[in-house]
């Protein structure tokens, strides 16, 4: 159909494209449900359907803005002219948009969250690596081929629409009627920016996604585009965290996370100078004059879901359940994170994964001294090694852990003739324990020492040797892959014990394995998806078994790590960890644990006993119950009574630990 008047052909053109690009929108939406179809189970049709119109919403926000642009040029005699530079803009415009939406099908199947600040961290962190990994570990030629597919397509519709009226009548529209027009047009696209409300108050907010007990339906409402953008926007705020900082009193805060840390076996100290410095007497027990050394290894992407030791026997892990049974297992140990980054410092510096803070060792705050592992047993005269396969400039760990005193680094490029060499991160994770052999039987035997050890294989691209000890995983699906970097850690870790069981450190040493963090899995349980955050805790020390059992149920996290370790080192010693010996906690104490994604994702979960507490901005929070065997399962509770505690210690131990990060009262007494 021909409009021989020009404006009012403009705006056909204007809403044609609005509907077009909406409609393109809702299309990358179907895709990005097609890829991680394997989070549908269960949920119901209603859901997804409300999902795609909620998402409706914020692809108008999107759209929006792509067409103010063009909506001003009403506003001339003009108008738009020829088209030529308004379809210039909408094809580079939404081509980006596309070329997110793209990598947002295997960011949402590796991290299970939108796109949000890990994307742009990781280019931040090494262009070079990270390139690297996408190159070797995604199918980037078939995605790119997609990407121009969809663009060109887009690009042939938008020529259609703009070629539907290019003979326009010399007559245009009288001044009045066009800026009357150009006003009503302008204050219709305001509105779908502010997501289609004329409500007073704020536009649509990103928690209004989450409209289902199903994290995938929620995640799936949102627009990666929209949460890309705001990511970037709050990665510029000053003030970190600021959302969370003004929760409560000061006073009231900090009572609520002493309450939450000190036991009968804590003194605290300085408390008018510090918030959890304290005097920790260790429980009496015969392990602790057999202990002299102290090995922490750090297993990547270690998930419990994949654990046979922890009920799920999938013949992934069978060298760690061996070694079960020979220590004692925590069943309901947590990460505090979903990246290594936080699992380094919350198991190594005792301190908590905090909005606006996921990579702290990187931060400004990153240079306070913490209360760690390093700090605590360096003034002890502990001799230490930090054997790791990649390169410690990655997330700045040589620059933060040297500042926390640790001196002895083994790194990617410290290996001679190693087995294996990944082209992006670095050595295999037998290369690794190999080396950590070798240190070891290095150290003084009169000195006491403590080790840090962290594997890096189970990593995308998983690249392993040729020729492996046991038969590649093919019957896991598209996990396959995943779980046989993940069995091959397993074996290398099943090596290093073989390797160290009759040096004469193994009997005077207390090992303590554990996962930095799980990967996405299904079922996705809580509003957290906690499968995420599930990984093993493993100590094995001699006699140890013999005093606390094969297993413990406590819930706890790595923030717990270290108090747990060094108190069975048997000494009182002096901390400001924020987390607890657990092995000195009473029967009644279930034990709790704060996690938080990684990235700019603001939610927050404190996890108590068999119960979650999961708390976003300007969402209520939510409160249910959990189980993680035989089966992962979830259900919401109705307890406004414990909601209401549960939410008061978690808020408050945020900002307790918020502010002591900008107190700088982190560490120990001066």
């Amino acid at each position: 159909m021909q409009y021989k008047n020009k404006l009012l052909s403009d705006i056909v053109f204007i809403l044609g494209m609005a509907v077009f690009t909406l409609f393109s929108f809702t299309v990358l939406r179907l895709i990005l449900l097609i890829r991680n179809s394997q989070l549908l189970e269960g949920i119901p049709f209603n859901d997804l359907l409300n999902a795609f119109l909620i998402g409706t919403r914020f692809d108008l926000i999107i759209v929006s803005y792509l067409l103010l642009p063009l909506v001003f040029f009403l506003f001339l005699p003009g108008g738009l002219g020829q088209r030529k530079l308004a379809s210039l803009w909408l094809v580079l415009a939404f081509g980006f948009c596309l070329f997110l939406a793209i990598v947002e099908l295997d960011f949402y199947h590796e991290f299970h969250n939108r796109l949000n600040s890990i994307a742009f961290q990781y280019l931040k962190e090494d262009p070079a690596t990270v390139s690297s990994m996408l190159w070797n570990g995604f199918p980037i030629i078939r995605y790119l081929l997609l990407w121009f597919f969809l663009l060109l397509t887009y690009a042939y519709v938008l020529a259609k629409i703009a070629s539907k009226n290019s003979q326009h009548a010399a007559t245009n529209s009288h001044f009045l009627l066009r800026n009357v027009s150009a006003v009503l047009i302008l204050l219709l696209f305001v509105i779908g920016a502010r997501g289609g409300t004329i409500r007073s108050g704020p536009p649509l907010r990103w928690g209004e996604a989450f409209h289902s007990s199903y994290l995938f339906a929620n995640h799936l409402a949102l627009n990666g585009t929209y949460t890309f953008i705001k990511a970037l926007r709050n990665a510029s705020h000053e003030v970190k965290g600021k959302k969370w900082l003004k929760s409560m009193p000061k006073d009231e805060a900090l009572a609520v996370t002493r309450n939450m840390l000190l036991t009968a076996t804590d003194t605290l100290l300085q408390a008018d100078k510090n918030k959890v410095l304290r005097r920790h007497q260790p429980v009496p027990s015969p392990v602790n004059h057999k202990i002299k050394n102290i090995v922490v290894i750090l297993m990547e992407s270690f998930s419990g879901r994949y654990v046979g030791a922890l009920g799920n026997d999938y013949n992934i892990t069978p060298e760690f359940d061996k070694l079960a049974q020979q220590g004692l297992l925590f069943e309901n140990f947590f990460s505090n994170g979903t990246h290594t980054h936080q699992g380094m410092f919350a198991t190594f510096s005792c301190f908590p994964n905090l909005p606006g803070f996921e990579y702290l060792m990187q931060q400004p705050q990153g240079r306070n001294a913490f209360s760690g592992l390093p700090a605590l047993l360096k003034r002890e005269n502990f001799n230490d090694v930090y054997v790791y396969n990649g390169d410690f400039a990655w997330d700045n760990q040589n620059g933060f852990f040297r500042n926390q005193g640790l001196t002895h680094f083994v790194g990617r490029h410290d290996y001679i003739n190693p087995v294996f060499q990944d082209r992006t991160w670095g050595v295999s994770d037998e290369d690794m324990f190999s080396r950590a052999v070798t240190e070891l039987d290095k150290i003084d035997s009169e000195q006491p020492f403590f080790a840090m050890l962290q594997t890096l294989s189970n990593h995308t691209p998983y690249a392993l040797p040729q020729e492996l000890a046991f038969k590649k995983i093919t019957d896991m699906g598209e996990y396959s892959e995943h779980l046989t970097a993940m069995k091959y850690s397993d074996w290398a870790l099943g090596e290093f014990f073989k390797a160290i069981k009759d040096k004469p450190y193994y009997q005077e040493t207390l090992f303590v394995i554990l996962g930095d963090h799980g990967f996405g899995v299904k079922p996705q349980i809580s509003d957290i998806d906690l499968l995420r955050f599930h990984v093993p805790l493993l100590l094995i020390a001699p006699g140890l078994s013999e005093q606390y059992g094969h297993r413990i149920a406590t819930v706890s996290s790595q923030l717990d790590v270290i108090p747990t370790a060094i108190s069975l080192l048997g000494k009182p010693f002096v901390h400001q960890c924020w987390g607890r010996d657990i092995l000195s906690l009473p029967e009644s104490d279930q034990g709790f644990a704060l996690i938080k994604p990684s990235g700019s994702d603001q939610t927050v979960a404190l996890l108590r006993g068999e119960t979650i507490l999961v708390k976003q901005p300007d969402i209520p929070a939510r409160l249910g119950a959990y189980q993680l065997v035989p089966e992962p399962t979830y259900k919401v509770l109705k307890d406004e009574q414990l909601k209401k505690s549960m939410q008061k210690e978690l808020l408050g131990f945020v900002q307790t630990g918020l502010q002591a990060l900008y107190d700088e009262q982190t560490g120990l007494e001066k």
